[in-house]
Formats: C-alpha cells, sequence, structure tokens
C-alpha cells in the first residue's frame, strides 16, 4: 500500500507532523532506526539500576505551553507535567541566588530594587503571552495574527543580552537573564539574543519550566499513543539511508538535520539546494554528565535545592566571557553549566533518600576532550562537598552525542546554529521553510522554523504546509 506520507524520524517533531496528517484523515508511517522512538526525549537507566535520567531534553517550558502539544489529549495518554517549586536557581558567590518562580509577583520581589524594571520589561510579554507565542513559533513568512503582540516581542529581541542585561541595573538579575539567554548557544554581545532569555523568563511565569513524570520520554510516548489512535503506524529499528529505501508513499518527511537531509535524499534534490544545505551552520557541542548521587545535592545558598533547574556560571560578565570562548574554539575553565534536579520534583527518577542530577556545558564544537574537571570545578564552586555525593557518573561527549543522534552533529543538540539568518530562515533562506525543490520531500525538524525545544511546532507546521500543497 501506498502511504500518504513517511516520517523519518520519531522525535517529538516527527511525531507532531505525523499526528497533524493523521489527524487530517492522512495514512502515515513513522520510521525510526533506533528500537525505542523519542530523538532527544529518551529516558535511561546511564548510571545505578533505579536512578532514570533524561538522556537529551529534560525541562521542558515550551512544551507546556506550546500551542501544538496544548490541543492533544496527552494526559489521557500517560503524561503528566510536574512542575517544581522554584523554576530556576542562579547561584552567585558574593550574593543571594537570583530565582525565577513562576509567580511574577514573587520573582519582581525577590530581585528586589531591579524587580521594577524586570517587570516592565518580562511583564507585558507575561500578560501577551498566547500572542506572543503564536507569533514566534511560525515561520516569519506568515502574516502574523497579531502584529503587536509581535511589535512588542520583537523591541525586546532585538538588542544583545548583555545590554538587557546593563538596562536591569543589578548584577544579580542581569545574571539571571544572561543565563537564560544563553540557551541560544551564541555570544551574549550579538543582536536578537535579548529574545531567548525573554521567552524563556516568559514561559516560566505561565506554564513553569516542568519535567515530565516519568522521565521525558513520557512525551512522545504519550505523543505515540495518540498517533496510534488516530491510525498512525510506527515502525522501530528501521535505519534509512536513500529514499529509495522508503516504504511507497506521496510525501516524505525528515525530522533530521540538514546534513542528514543531505546525505539521506542527496540523489533526490538539485546540487544547488544540496549545496545550500551543506552551508546550513552547526552550533556549539554539549558535554553532559549524569550523576547518581546519596542524596541532595549540598548547595552552598539553600534557596537552590528546590529548584528544578539551576545555571552555574557566576556574573553576566562570566557568562559573557564563556560563550564568547567557545565561539572561538576555546573551552573556558568556567564554562556555563546547566544543571537538572529531576528527582527534587519527581521522587520516580531515583531510589528512596537518593537523586539523580542532570548536567551539561556548553562547550566548542566537536569537542575532543574531556570537560569533566571544568564541570565538576563550577559544581564544586556552588556546592561544596559535591564529590562525596557521587555513587556514579555517565559522560556524554560531543561525539558521544552524535553517535547517539546522528542529527547532533559536533554535539550540537540544537540541530544547527540560531546564529544570524538561521534564527529566521531554516535550513535555508526562503519564504517556504518546510519544503525543498522536490514536491515529494520535506523537512520538519529543529532544522526548520521555529527550531530548537521540545514544542512539536515545527513538525505541526510543516505538516500544514503539506496539507496546503502535494496531500491537500
Amino acid at each position: 500500500m501506498t502511504s500518504d506520507a513517511v516520517v523519518v524520524g520519531s522525535g517529538p517533531n516527527g511525531l507532531a507532523a505525523a499526528i497533524t496528517l493523521a489527524a487530517a484523515g492522512r495514512s502515515v508511517v513513522v520510521l525510526e532506526a533506533n528500537d525505542q522512538i523519542g530523538g532527544g526525549t529518551r529516558t535511561a537507566e546511564l548510571t545505578l539500576p533505579g536512578f532514570h535520567h533524561d538522556v537529551c531534553s529534560a525541562f521542558h517550558p515550551l512544551g507546556v505551553t506550546s500551542p501544538f502539544l496544548r490541543s492533544l489529549p496527552l494526559v489521557d495518554h500517560g503524561l503528566r507535567w510536574l512542575v517544581p517549586e522554584v523554576q530556576l536557581a542562579h547561584p552567585l558567590d558574593d550574593a543571594p541566588a537570583a530565582l525565577l518562580l513562576q509567580s511574577l509577583d514573587q520573582t519582581v520581589d525577590g530581585l528586589g530594587v531591579a524587580g521594577r524594571r524586570y517587570r516592565r520589561f518580562i511583564g507585558p510579554i507575561v500578560s501577551d503571552w498566547d500572542n506572543v507565542v503564536d507569533a514566534a513559533m511560525h515561520p516569519v513568512s506568515r502574516v502574523p495574527k497579531h502584529p503587536l503582540s509581535l511589535l512588542r516581542m520583537g523591541t525586546r529581541s532585538l538588542p544583545p543580552a548583555t545590554v538587557v542585561g546593563r538596562a536591569l541595573r543589578d548584577e544579580r538579575a542581569a545574571a539571571l537573564f544572561a543565563g537564560n539567554a544563553a540557551h541560544s548557544l551564541l555570544p551574549l554581545n550579538r543582536p536578537l539574543t535579548g529574545s531567548f532569555g525573554t521567552i524563556l523568563m516568559a514561559a516560566a511565569h505561565r506554564g513553569g519550566w516542568p519535567v515530565a513524570e516519568g522521565g521525558s520520554h513520557a512525551i512522545t510516548l504519550a505523543m505515540a499513543a495518540h498517533l496510534r489512535s488516530l491510525g498512525g503506524e510506527i515502525r522501530t529499528g528501521v535505519r534509512v539511508r536513500r529514499v529509495r529505501e522508503l516504504p511507497s508513499h506521496r510525501v516524505a518527511m525528515f525530522d533530521t538535520d540538514a546534513t542528514q537531509l543531505a546525505l539521506i535524499a542527496g540523489n533526490e534534490l538539485p546540487h544547488r539546494f544540496l549545496r545550500r544545505l551543506r552551508r546550513f551552520s552547526s552550533g556549539p557541542g554539549a558535554f553532559k554528565i549524569d550523576y547518581a548521587l546519596d542524596g541532595p545535592v549540598p548547595w552552598s545558598d539553600p534557596t537552590c535545592g528546590p529548584a528544578g533547574t539551576v545555571h552555574l556560571g557566576g556574573t553576566m560578565a562570566e557568562i559573557a566571557a564563556a560563550e564568547a570562548d567557545i565561539h572561538h574554539g576555546r573551552m573556558p575553565d568556567r564554562p556555563f553549566v546547566l544543571v537538572g534536579q529531576q528527582s527534587v520534583i519527581d521522587p520516580s527518577r531515583a531510589p528512596d533518600g537518593q537523586h539523580t542530577l542532570w548536567v551539561y556545558a556548553h562547550v566548542p564544537f566537536a569537542y575532543p576532550y574531556d570537560a569533566t574537571r571544568q564541570i565538576e570545578a563550577q559544581l564544586e564552586r556552588f556546592a561544596p562537598g559535591f564529590r562525596d555525593r557521587v555513587l556514579a557518573r555517565h559522560i556524554t561527549s560531543p561525539a558521544s552525542f552524535e553517535r547517539y543522534n546522528p542529527n547532533y552533529v559536533g554535539g550540537d543538540i540544537a540541530a544547527g546554529s540560531h546564529g544570524g539568518t538561521q534564527l529566521f530562515f531554516r535550513p535555508t533562506i526562503t519564504l517556504h521553510p518546510y519544503a525543498t525543490p522536490n514536491p515529494a520531500i520535506w523537512i520538519c525538524s529543529a532544522a526548520s522554523p521555529p527550531g530548537a525545544g521540545v514544542h512539536g511546532m515545527c513538525g505541526h507546521n510543516a505538516a500544514n504546509a503539506v496539507l496546503a500543497g502535494p496531500l491537500r
């Protein structure tokens, strides 16, 4: 039988594309190379039995607020979001930790004299969140439904993160903003880096930074169950190397990065387009350590204890220097480190009284060396005695990330840099970002708009484009 669509890859975007097509009555088959679905949303016992670690994605501020994911009955298929007491903590050496809470009022109160400036900056985005996220989660070629909301977001997105941080006129507030902006994986003195901090902090005040109960794999397991309820099919253990290996189909959609699309579909696409795909630039890498701990992290500042996420980087100046270093191929001695305390929120992640810890640092692209020393020095800096709590550790280097998922070229877990024009135009500069010159081949991954994150909007948008085109 000929399917209307074959989707290559079962990450959140691949499943989102398949669900959108199946809900419109089209026949869909999803192919996954691994034995388990999920892409970046898998969970595994990486260290010791009974310790369940998120392999890649962990916290999902854009998942719980995603217009697409919110429209699905995922709770009926077992997904339960758990929101931490403190969304994010940012400890400092000589000052109390800056805390990002779900309550805007409480966050403002905790920032002291900078609170009013923070409210003036972020408050309008929080109030207008639904319209803002609708604009931000679609390609720039779409006529905005809410142009004033887009303008309001745009005025806060254009400046570099360092400019926004200085405008807050407070070291704690600036560091808190800089840590959020550093999720861009870009030097913080570049234009538009402020947009990442703005979106993530506003999302915290709307839906929080939740984890999925039982592990991030619960997200794609629920999506897969919903897809099957719509008549969609998923096949695991099927590695696709060429388009000709696909089962009979009308349209093929690729939840892959630009490099993998070029490798798999190279014989089906014009050379000029392939050259454009190969010019799509990767971002920095990630070096990740998963820990099994015999107790909670001994933070110097106890307010970090209930936080779901902790950013370790010190002041805004330190974070900016570290992110600039990795873009010049240098490993900073004090890297920006992201810490996830999932077991604080979700006790099912570890045996009673024990904890998991999810930690990764931004490192240069394809960094070939061990970054454990630098990462653990940052942990000890803000949590003296941390090493004494470690029962076991599991290391994922940039090369290990690429072996785990070929889309993570050089350890780039964002499927391509968000710098320059690639923030808006992915994977090539075009008004039709999901299409290729071959009307039967489409891309639906984080290498297309709106980019990285567990939100499913790349796949959903791509599927809607297919439904308006070859499958209309």
